[in-house]
């Protein structure tokens, strides 16, 4: 490969200035999208309970992480070729539409649907505000930034269900919705005035992969259906679960061969050849799967197991919020500093593990402070790992591909927290419903057990109340002990990536073809730090900041 140059730019802190302005915006950004993902568990209960709907509990949840997780790898490439903010622009727009149409649901379908558009919109917000710090941010300074957005997504894991909480106690969950119009406008503002990255120039119109980004959608579509419906709402071997997985399969492999054929592929199968990639995109995935399948529910079981307020089961998540915010920002600082990245993610999910197996203990008479420690640990595993695999992907490959690379991860992980989402929700609340039928005496509630909320529950006469308790802890608990083999898989996975030097150096400058990916893997090796990109940009290109002189050793 030839000689690549870097571009050299002297400490400047007007540079610096312009850096942490962007930063910034890219923090309400992403504080709109985590956000998201968790305000709904505290409002939940009431709001399917209200809603009559609790037998489509799961779908409040996982409607929003299937519609992001199809978006992602379609927001990674129109990053890549059309740039990154007119698309955060659209994406906040879309997740605007969404949350208005969920704040005037009148019933479960519409709140699904809204749902399902908020997805569509939030699918492009974590994924294009990571790939724009990779726009001028090298690599080895990457990890201080990658570290304060995991502490966002922290922050999100706590204040969210809090918030959502108090909104359901107050003026009622609608306003879960409502809330997120004021931050979207500052989204939106934020990224016009302080977003100004390099503007992408093509000398031909690019080519949309169009067909690429539908049969990724139907095959990711199918493969939640199977695990939220397989087992649950139909038999494993029913026509309806074989047939959404053989059309996974065939829509799967047709998108390979696509994506092969491709001009300007969704998800290139070049980054597969990467060992790096695939080996943190796969702990990745596991991760999603263990993190949302537990914590997404959590604050249902605390309201209604253990009689907690929506706000106070709120608070209780602070613990986990705490230990992932500040071993986030610790772990990101240290890789910055050192350059040294492939022990942290090892431990954390090894530490995740332990902290799933602890969760599988509880009981609903487990004292307060012990479901806090639990939490704690479970976030410092978490807090020591997810950031980390999203930089050693990016580090993978020049920077054309920056976004594709962060979308593609970003996308397994996805899938892992759609199927978390979706496996745990069907069967906690099947396992729910079964249970309360047969625990229930002869003529008893067990036929309202789709529109139990905490305040009814609570109202219940001693002995049915216990029945409805029991049967929140046996339906929910015993899962959490399936996770545990996750976090234990991932943490063997993670111990296989090679530690490679952290690119110090932006280069706009020279070319990549994809052929020469190979070589790029192997001088990336031998401590070539070179973050190359084949577009053109038209704007000024001198906003990398400072650098040490020279790459870690590995």
């Amino acid at each position: 490969m030839s000689t690549q140059t870097k571009v050299e730019t002297p400490a400047d802190p007007g540079e610096k200035r312009k850096i942490v302005l962007l930063f910034s915006g890219l923090m309400v950004t992403m504080l709109l999208a985590s956000l998201n993902q968790t305000v709904l568990s505290s409002a939940l209960p009431t709001m399917v309970g209200e809603l009559n709907g609790v037998e489509h509990m799961a779908w409040a949840i996982t409607a929003f992480i299937l519609a992001s997780t199809i978006m992602m790898p379609v927001y990674g490439k129109l990053g890549d070729l059309l740039g990154r903010k007119p698309m955060l622009l659209f994406a906040i727009s879309i997740f605007t539409v969404g949350s208005v149409i969920g704040a005037l649901a009148p019933d479960m379908t519409t709140l699904i649907v809204a749902r399902v558009v908020q997805g569509l919109g939030g699918g492009g917000l974590m994924i294009l505000s990571q790939a724009t710090i990779a726009d001028v941010v090298p690599a080895r300074e990457r990890g201080k930034y990658m570290g304060i957005m995991g502490g966002v997504f922290a922050f999100s894991s706590v204040a969210g269900p809090l918030i959502g909480g108090g909104l359901t106690e107050g003026p009622g969950w609608r306003w879960t919705f409502w809330m997120n119009v004021p931050l979207a406008v500052l989204a939106i503002l934020a990224t016009i005035f302080l977003l100004h990255v390099p503007k992408i120039v093509h000398a031909t119109r690019p080519k949309i992969d169009y067909l690429g980004m539908m049969l990724i959608a139907i095959a990711t579509t199918a493969l939640v259906l199977v695990g939220t419906w397989g087992g649950s709402q139909y038999d494993w071997n029913s026509p309806e679960i074989l047939g959404l997985a053989a059309i996974a399969i065939i829509t799967g492999v047709l998108f390979v061969l696509v994506e092969l054929r491709a001009a300007e592929p969704v998800l290139p199968m070049m980054l597969f050849k990467n060992r790096n990639f695939n080996l943190t995109t796969v702990a990745g995935l596991l991760t999603g799967i263990a993190m949302f399948g537990a914590i997404g529910y959590m604050p249902t079981y605390m309201q209604m197991a253990t009689g907690y307020s929506a706000t106070e089961a709120g608070l209780l998540m602070i613990p986990m919020m705490a230990c992932m915010l500040v071993v986030s920002v610790i772990v990101g600082r240290r890789v910055s500093t050192t350059g040294r990245y492939k022990l942290a993610p090892i431990v954390g999910s090894a530490i995740l593990a332990v902290g799933l197996l602890l969760m599988a203990t509880l009981k609903a008479d487990t004292p307060v402070f012990m479901i806090c420690v639990y939490l704690g640990i479970m976030g410092i595993g978490l807090g020591a790992s997810m950031q980390i695999l999203t930089l050693v992907a990016q580090n993978s490959f020049p920077l054309k591909f920056v976004g594709t690379a962060t979308a593609g991860q970003n996308y397994f992980r996805q899938v892992g927290a759609t199927l978390g989402s979706a496996v745990v929700g069907a069967m906690f609340a099947t396992r729910l419903t079964e249970l309360i039928t047969e625990k229930m005496p002869a003529g008893g509630s067990g036929h309202m057990a789709n529109s139990f909320t905490p305040a009814l529950v609570n109202g219940l006469p001693e002995p049915v109340k216990k029945i409805v308790i029991e049967s929140y802890n046996e339906a929910l608990i015993p899962l959490f002990l399936l996770m545990v083999p996750l976090a234990v898989v991932a943490a063997i996975i993670l111990c296989f990536v090679k530690e490679v030097p952290l690119a110090t150096k932006i280069d706009r400058e020279a070319p990549v073809d994809i052929t020469e990916m190979a070589e790029f893997e192997a001088d990336v090796t031998n401590a070539a730090p070179v973050a190359v990109s084949a577009l053109k940009y038209d704007g000024d290109t001198s906003s990398e900041p400072d650098a040490p002189a020279t790459a870690p050793r590995s």
